[in-house]
């Protein structure tokens, strides 16, 4: 169930903003509801208003449109906020929001570590509030009382299984959610509009009202990816990109290079995906893993390791490739014979964290075109989330 206790809790800020200081019913139920197994989607259009503590008028309200959730109306710019994934922390970020950050769904897939490649850029992932405790209880949403979610309502019902009324109950208590679920295009119930990162960037963008940040970013990524495109050989590798189910592994789970925002370094590199053309499904939407003997039928030219964390390729050749090339059967991979198994990043990136993941994809793709090269300039993007441009 999504509620992990139960019984009244005391009234918050957010009580008194909302009902003009009077206490209802002697407090809001915080407990358990009997729906919460329900997997229905939040797909029509809804309105939900964003209290925040700026003191704002009237004059200071705007609305922001994003699916599934609708129009989301704000009395002022949110000063706290709560992302799930590590893909709208690093909007957040971009967008020189930090202070406000106060939570995220699991603190290891949030890759805050790259920030310290930036200068005056940094998030504590010890400071945050990690939404997964064997389970995401609506009682910690209470506690964070944050001004908006950044969290596709969907996700929370298919993926976390909360119920609608879960959500509607801390949207309405608490804080309206705002995202859609990007990082992926597998879920059967991902049936609305498929924003490419900066697509909900730019959503993001206005709901914290830093339209000149954004365009900033924007403009920086497209002059970046335009130089490393433009450097491209003719022929680009088969990729295969893999989870390791252990460590050591004897199987992986099978991520599949699509439109999801986990794949845009990828894309951006014009890669041909080893797995989909031999007809394997993505593990997020079946769960199923691969083992050698399928892996050497695909016969990759490159396997791309996907491993949550800081992972050097220090750690993938020791952990890893020592291993497949002393196995009988993985041994026979024309990508382990070649040494080219490559790390394959982190699953949740936003505007920061790809253009890391960019840069360290193109090195190990086309070593001989880029090398140790850094393609692109962490003082330059230091000034433009901190607002220096």
């Amino acid at each position: 169930m999504a509620g992990d206790t139960d019984g009244l809790r005391a009234p918050t800020r957010r009580d008194y903003v909302k009902y003009g200081g009077a206490v209802i019913g002697g407090g809001l139920l915080a407990g358990c509801t009997d729906d919460s197994s329900s997997s229905e989607g939040t797909t029509g259009e809804q309105s939900a208003s964003a209290d925040t503590d700026s003191g704002t008028s009237d004059d200071d309200s705007y609305s922001v449109t994003m699916e599934p959730v609708g129009t989301v109306e704000f009395g002022g710019v949110p000063k706290t906020w709560v992302p799930y994934t590590g893909d709208y922390a690093d909007m957040g970020v971009a967008l020189g929001q930090s202070d406000g950050l106060s939570a995220i769904g699991v603190r290891a897939r949030f890759g805050s570590h790259l920030y310290e490649e930036l200068p005056d850029v940094a998030v504590n992932k010890d400071d945050l509030t990690e939404l997964w405790q064997d389970g995401t209880g609506k009682e910690l949403f209470y506690e964070l009382d944050a001004d908006v979610h950044v969290i596709d309502p969907n996700f929370m019902i298919n993926r976390l299984q909360w119920s609608q009324s879960d959500v509607d109950e801390i949207g309405n208590n608490v804080g309206p959610f705002f995202g859609n679920t990007i990082f992926t295009r597998v879920y059967d119930w991902h049936e609305y509009a498929d924003y490419s990162m900066y697509e909900a960037f730019e959503k993001i963008a206005e709901m914290f009202q830093e339209r000149p940040r954004y365009e900033a970013f924007k403009g920086y990524h497209d002059e970046i990816l335009s130089d490393v495109q433009s450097r491209l050989p003719d022929e680009t590798p088969t990729v295969a990109v893999l989870y390791p189910a252990d460590i050591p592994p004897e199987s992986f789970y099978p991520y599949l290079i699509g439109s999801g925002t986990q794949s845009k370094h990828w894309s951006d590199l014009n890669v041909e995906d080893a797995l989909a053309q031999h007809g394997i499904s993505d593990a997020q939407a079946g769960g199923g893993t691969i083992d050698y003997e399928a892996l050497l039928e695909i016969d990759p030219e490159v396997i791309a390791i996907r491993l949550q964390g800081e992972i050097t390729q220090e750690y993938i050749d020791r952990e890893i490739t020592s291993y497949l090339k002393s196995h009988n059967v993985a041994g026979n991979l024309q990508a382990v014979q070649n040494d080219r198994v490559i790390y394959g990043g982190l699953t949740y990136q936003g505007p920061i964290i790809h253009l890391f993941q960019l840069e360290r994809t193109a090195r190990g793709l086309y070593p001989d075109e880029f090398g140790d090269e850094q393609l692109f300039d962490r003082q330059k993007v230091s000034d433009i989330v901190n607002g220096n441009f």
